[in-house]
């Protein structure tokens, strides 16, 4: 049994790969993989993200403004209210990014505090994306009490150092199909490193799409390929990593 714990599943090609998300979840079941994640980027996105997973108890939501979508329509307190839903597990995706866009990291950081306040007002825990910020988004995550909501660092592709800290405040380390890239090298050495109590697996479809299915649309019966990858990096049998990734996520968030 596999958790895909961060999609986009509103963002897949539902006019030529997909008729519609039971469609992808059907798929990703064939594989095993038995619960989702769907996430949040934007408030504008999110009540028709919502909408569509709404009939599905194994998709669970999440409400956040990304950092390079911090430009885009926001209201406080329409945000707290979809944060508040029963469907909604976590807060984010949220983060800095000063590698794409660091023209606005002043907006981003205000953005970034927000969600962080409400994530420990609700108790629910964080998704992060961090890119070139390590030590702003450490910062912000100690300033703002973090550690009483944790969370995740998703998409994992920092140093060892910095998922050690971030492990330090409560949060997972998620690896996603990028740890398959022949080029990743630093990447699979921290995978190593880290203990499998602290990791969880994720997609990010419809990005990132795992070898083998490197260059196509990503989906979330893919994330198989990434656990199946921890497991000869950590020489544990795919199972396990199944079963204690999965547990991780419902320690987490649920």
């Amino acid at each position: 049994m596999f958790i895909d714990s961060h999609c986009h599943l509103d963002k897949l090609n539902y006019d030529d790969l997909h008729i519609d998300v039971a469609d992808v979840i059907a798929k990703a079941e064939q594989a095993n993989v038995t619960e989702f994640l769907s996430v949040g980027v934007t408030m504008a996105s999110f009540p028709n993200m919502l909408s569509l997973i709404e009939p599905f108890s194994q998709v669970h939501a999440s409400c956040g403004v990304h950092p390079l979508d911090v430009e885009s329509d926001f209201d406080l307190e329409k945000f707290k209210e979809y944060a508040k839903s029963d469907k909604v597990v976590a807060i984010g995706e949220t983060g800095l990014d000063y590698h794409y866009q660091p023209e606005t990291a002043e907006l981003q950081k205000e953005r970034f505090i927000q969600q962080v306040k409400i994530a420990v007002e609700l108790d629910k825990p964080l998704i992060i994306h961090t890119r070139q910020a390590r030590e702003d988004t450490l910062a912000i995550l100690r300033g703002y009490g973090a550690h009483k909501c944790g969370g995740v660092i998703h998409c994992f592709t920092e140093d060892l150092d910095f998922a050690q800290q971030a492990m330090e405040l409560g949060f997972y380390i998620s690896i996603s199909g990028i740890v398959t890239f022949r080029q990743a090298t630093e990447l699979k050495e921290v995978v190593k490193a880290i203990p499998i109590e602290r990791l969880l697996i994720e997609t990010d479809s419809p990005y990132l799409a795992p070898v083998p299915h490197r260059g196509k649309e990503n989906q979330p019966g893919y994330v198989v390929e990434v656990a199946a990858y921890i497991a000869q990096l950590k020489n544990l049998p795919l199972n396990e990593v199944g079963e204690i990734t999965s547990k991780n996520f419902r320690n987490l968030f649920l």
